[in-house]
């Protein structure tokens, strides 16, 4: 499977709540995760535990879209609109860059740039 065909396919589950099964799927074990390329999280086990404590403390999902979609060589990046309510965070309502390097097929580093 393309490097593209895993995007859409990592994205549409995001989409429809499946968000995990394609973290399984999809993420390297040596997964490192960051926000705007800070506080680093290591290793598939540290951030499967912050994205389970994430949905966890979403309170409500107003909606989210793919805004664009680039491919190149083992990179990939997704444009998107968010807007939930979190428990600890309050209402958000931003665009986010996905930034995700990719390795023997999987995801093993994944940046969200956000304002």
């Amino acid at each position: 499977m393309s490097i593209k065909a895993k995007v859409d396919k990592l994205n549409d589950a995001i989409l429809n709540g499946k968000a995990m099964e394609a973290f399984e799927e999809l993420y390297h074990e040596d997964i490192v995760m960051s926000e705007n390329d800070r506080d680093h999280r290591k290793g598939k086990k540290a951030n499967r535990e912050f994205e389970e404590w994430f949905f966890s403390n979403i309170i409500a999902f107003n909606g989210a879209e793919v805004l664009n979609v680039a491919v190149g060589d083992n990179v990939s990046m997704v444009e998107w609109f968010l807007d939930y309510e979190h428990k600890e965070w309050g209402h958000k309502k931003f665009r986010q860059v996905a930034v995700q390097e990719w390795k023997d097929g999987l995801i093993i580093r994944e940046t969200f740039y956000y304002g």
